[in-house]
């Protein structure tokens, strides 16, 4: 039996326990392991809310531990040209982007990729899961959910291509998180009982509407129900999603002669955004029509494979955390994507991403351009 091969690996290490386990595994396995710390984002250093500083402190400890060099990369300028750009252009736009996939595909397995490379690295890794396998038969490099159904993030890596994924390693994709944060406490990780980072990393835990009134202009308009009435006023068309409940600032709608009890106090959620009136459509209930989709059309797609799936029957999200719905892939080529569902989908929002897959295998996706009931 041979032995498995070494190699110089450039391991991105943010802070987190996700990818300091993911460095110790692989010195583990006998690889050369460089560590590099991904500065993305600079506007406001010394806020409260910026955890870069922090980050990099605990990653340097980590590094420290486990034996390995570590080298802090300063990417701000290409995440503002090639991410942040393009998210305030999307939120402008009324949809509601997802700057996570942007930033794999364009900082983490680009910028960073392309880093490594000239370091010399033969491989890169990161602390996500998910799996990366060369399949026997085709030669193709799949991107696999990871085991742990509740950490999987495959839905984020779904722009990756065969040249990416020849070079990526996800070593914490076969384990379950449990066991990630077992193994850190067991080699003494400084950061071992460090919780996860939530939200998106240019915002950290500040309140995303205060973030982004800085940079995008808002102009206030009219709530509206499915019937017309006007219940309120929106700040900004910019500031909500579809199927968002909280921070409307609108009560129940009582009929005139409507008895206690009835469905009036059912909560309200938005619906629809209508640019050209400047009108934020909200419905009450979560099981309204105007929440359903059974039919979304994307653009802007991109196959793990380098070609389109087939048409057929294929396992679907829409939004990150839910599992995976039925679909049927009605057309898909290089440039876009329609897919229809046997049972309605809740809150398809424009904007974020639809992933296919094939079992456990990720086969690529789009970003959502419309949705129809």
């Amino acid at each position: 039996m041979t032995a498995p091969t070494k190699h110089r690996v450039v391991v991105g290490l943010s802070g987190g326990v996700d990818s300091a386990v993911t460095a110790h595994l692989l010195k583990q396995q006998g690889h050369e392991v460089v560590g590099i710390f991904m500065k993305n984002w600079e506007d406001d250093d010394d806020s409260e809310y910026c955890s870069s500083n922090i980050d990099f402190v605990d990653a340097a400890a980590v590094a420290d531990v486990i034996g390995i060099e570590i080298e802090h990369v300063n990417f701000a300028a290409d995440y503002k040209d090639r991410v942040f750009a393009e998210f305030l252009r999307e939120y402008q736009a009324g949809r509601t982007p997802n700057p996570d996939v942007l930033c794999n595909a364009e900082i983490k397995f680009k910028a960073f990729l392309d880093h490594a490379m000239r370091l010399g690295a033969e491989k890169i890794a990161t602390g996500h899961y998910a799996r990366v396998r060369q399949n026997p038969d085709s030669g193709l490099f799949e991107l696999l959910k990871g085991l742990d159904p509740a950490k999987d993030q495959s839905y984020f890596l779904h722009r990756l291509n065969q040249a990416q994924l020849a070079k990526t390693l996800f070593p914490v994709g076969e384990l379950h998180k449990t066991e990630v944060r077992r193994i850190a406490e067991e080699i003494g990780l400084p950061n071992a009982k460090k919780k996860d980072s939530t939200g998106i990393c240019f915002i950290g835990e500040r309140p995303f509407r205060e973030f982004l009134n800085r940079y995008i202009s808002h102009a206030p308009g009219p709530i509206q129900d499915d019937r017309g009435r006007t219940l309120g006023k929106h700040v900004g068309l910019s500031f909500y999603t579809l199927g968002q409940r909280q921070g409307l600032g609108i009560g129940g709608v009582k009929e005139k002669g409507a008895q206690r009890g009835g469905g009036e106090h059912e909560p309200w959620f938005v619906a629809r955004k209508d640019l050209a009136k400047n009108t934020l459509r909200v419905v009450q209930g979560h099981d309204h029509p105007w929440l359903l989709s059974r039919a979304l059309t994307a653009q802007d797609v991109s196959w793990t494979a380098g070609h389109a799936p087939a048409p057929g029957v294929y396992g679907s999200k829409t939004r990150y955390r839910q599992p995976d719905a039925p679909c049927t892939v009605v057309a898909a080529d290089g440039a876009g994507l329609s897919l229809q569902f046997p049972e309605a989908q809740w809150a398809v929002t424009p904007g974020q991403s639809a992933v296919l897959y094939d079992g456990d295998v990720c086969l690529g996706g789009g970003v959502i351009s419309s949705a129809t009931e």
